[in-house]
């Protein structure tokens, strides 16, 4: 039987059809996103341009904050423009493509943050083989092999929604395209393709948060061979990894390893974890990292005021 496919845009429904919450939510957003955009471009040239944080941890956490800035535009930019908006629609197109790069670069968090534990475990488990383990072309493999992991999730994810046909229905009951409710939408059985993404995006979500947690509880284990400085110090810098882990996890993990249901907490939770964890995450690491709060003070000082004094 030939797939057929009416569709040549979607309509979201949104955060709110009340005028003046949706007023209220654009301030709202827009003040979040610009957040977002700040606190981790400041991490980004933070990193760049202070040469004693060229090292894998910082390596990973430049690569966390541009994921971050990625994550949050595949939704938070449209997000904002409907809020004010009579119409909310999008292209058949722009749907798949929202969709695509959604899946990339949340999947491609989940990576990072799963190297970035394996970083620590590294540093903190093995601390003579440390340089050896984490080598530069370690490092590359493992970001080039989070960013291709990332991509196939997203690839599969994507052909599985919308290879289904679509008839007549276009109404989204969400603020963006993501796989649950627009496989609501289809014209044809989706219980197959529900279990496959519940498999593709649940499992990996699930499998590796318990990978983080295990190797967590190993290096709060090796913690008690160490000095009371190093513990104070590992403490500090794996207790912000661990605070970003759980903001991020624990919802992607409540949202997709499940079938193809929906809650009225789900926007929320999406809310949280694609808008208020990436703009929580510069937050947490800058309040909680010495080395990042020098640099950053270092850099202020040598870089924008020494350019002013010049002037």
């Amino acid at each position: 039987m030939e797939v057929a496919n009416n569709i040549t845009e979607f309509v979201f429904l949104g955060l709110s059809q009340d005028p003046k919450m949706q007023l209220m939510f654009f301030v709202l957003f827009f003040l979040f996103y610009a957040v977002i955009i700040v606190g981790n471009l400041l991490i980004l040239l933070t990193v760049c341009f202070e040469s004693k944080l060229h090292t894998p941890m910082y390596f990973f956490l430049s690569n966390l904050s541009f994921v971050d800035i990625a994550y949050s535009s595949a939704t938070a930019p449209k997000m904002i423009a409907d809020l004010i908006s009579e119409r909310k629609t999008i292209s058949y197109w722009g749907c798949v493509t929202q969709m695509f790069t959604f899946h990339f670069f949340g999947c491609g968090e989940i990576f990072v943050l799963t190297v970035m534990a394996f970083d620590r475990y590294a540093a903190i488990c093995q601390p003579l083989r440390y340089t050896t383990i984490m080598s530069a072309n370690t490092c590359a493999l493992l970001a080039l092999l989070s960013w291709a992991g990332a991509l196939g999730h997203s690839f599969v994810q994507t052909l599985l929604t919308f290879q289904l046909p679509f008839c007549s229905a276009q109404v989204i009951d969400h603020y963006f395209c993501d796989v649950h409710p627009v496989l609501k939408l289809a014209c044809a059985d989706t219980s197959l393709v529900n279990l496959l993404v519940v498999a593709n995006s649940g499992l990996i979500s699930l499998g590796c948060f318990l990978i983080l947690l295990a190797s967590y509880t190993v290096i709060l284990l090796s913690l008690r061979k160490h000095s009371a400085e190093s513990r104070r110090r590992a403490l500090s810098t794996c207790g912000s990894h661990l605070t970003v882990v759980i903001f991020f996890f624990v919802p992607c993990i409540f949202i997709y390893l499940r079938p193809s249901t929906t809650f009225p907490l789900d926007k929320a939770v999406f809310v949280f974890y694609t808008t208020i964890t990436p703009m929580l995450n510069p937050l947490i690491y800058t309040l909680r990292n010495e080395d990042v709060k020098n640099a950053m003070k270092w850099l202020w000082s040598h870089k924008v005021l020494g350019e002013e004094k010049k002037r």
